[in-house]
């Protein structure tokens, strides 16, 4: 009954993140906001609210290793799953503030929780300093986009916008009870059929959870590739990666400190070198393209296979 349950999540998840985008994104457009920073941002946090709701929980009821294991497991599966389906569909151009800020921040994110975590704990001044990095971060984006708003390309099309705000609200509220209803029966539910199958709460939150909830980043990033949104689709990854790190852990952390031995470096080294390694891909064409696709779901197979053979 449990595996109904989590089919069951899985789809109340994904609804609820197509209308809290949807709704995002046409309140954003109506405020004149780019669709790149709309990816970065409101698609990107608002598919990211199953993590959040996750492991914000998790760490509340001190299940460290699932709050650590679902943010760096969403990551990798972001990078190496949907954008590595993304890039096979269709080839993501690069926009140079991708390359130039928002790529830097994700690898530097990277990093920096992997120098805090050597220990095996955020503390809460560490999660303050995410909330406030990220704070700042968000803060740039939006001055940025209202400086250079009508200095948009030609190529872009506008986001839908509904007919009224008000439907915008709507939309909105009801994605949010949606993700957080979703996200609750998702763990209850994964946690009781990972344990009756021998798996760690850091492995469930590494690979079940984790999955579980980027199916919205995976839906929406995969629309947004076949209907030929490169703005869109890198833009989700690029900015949930960020906001997983400084803002979900953040939270989490300043809510209930993290600790735990059970998320290793070599967790941590692989999320920093995908980052890196899609910053690479970056810098040396114009576009992610299929065979660099190919490659991230490679890596991120690869990884799936060492954490499993491991058991």
């Amino acid at each position: 009954m449990e595996i109904v349950w989590l089919l069951v999540s899985l789809v109340i998840l994904y609804f609820g993140a197509e209308w809290l985008v949807s709704g995002a994104s046409s309140f954003a457009a109506r405020l004149g906001v780019s669709p790149l920073i709309i990816g970065l941002t409101i698609v990107s946090m608002g598919t990211s609210a199953p993590e959040l709701v996750v492991s914000v929980k998790a760490a509340m009821n001190g299940q460290s290793a699932l709050s650590i294991g679902n943010v760096l497991g969403s990551n990798l599966f972001n990078i190496g799953i949907i954008l590595g389906i993304s890039a096979l569909i269709y080839p993501l151009a690069i926009k140079r503030q991708l390359l130039k800020l928002d790529a830097p921040v994700m690898v530097l994110t990277s990093v920096l929780f992997l120098i805090l975590f050597l220990d095996g704990k955020i503390s809460f001044i560490e999660a303050f300093l995410f909330v406030v990095l990220f704070t700042a971060y968000m803060t740039y984006l939006f001055l940025t986009s209202v400086k250079n708003k009508n200095k948009e390309t030609m190529d872009e099309e506008p986001i839908k916008k509904y007919k009224h705000w008000i439907i915008d609200i709507l939309l909105i509220s009801s994605g949010l009870v949606g993700l957080i209803y979703g996200s609750n029966l998702l763990v209850d539910n994964a946690v009781i059929i990972a344990h009756k199958l021998g798996m760690s709460e850091a492995l469930i939150g590494l690979t079940i959870i984790a999955a579980g909830t980027s199916m919205p980043e995976l839906a929406t990033s995969v629309v947004a590739a076949m209907k030929k949104r490169s703005d869109i689709a890198i833009g989700n990854v690029v900015g949930s990666n960020i906001f997983n790190l400084l803002l979900i852990l953040g939270v989490a952390g300043i809510i209930y400190p993290i600790e735990t031995p059970d998320i290793n470096i070599v967790d941590s080294l692989f999320v920093v070198g995908i980052s890196a390694l899609l910053w690479f891909f970056m810098k040396i064409g114009t576009r992610v393209r299929r065979w660099q696709g190919a490659f991230f779901l490679g890596v991120y197979m690869f990884y799936f296979y060492m954490k499993f053979a491991a058991l």
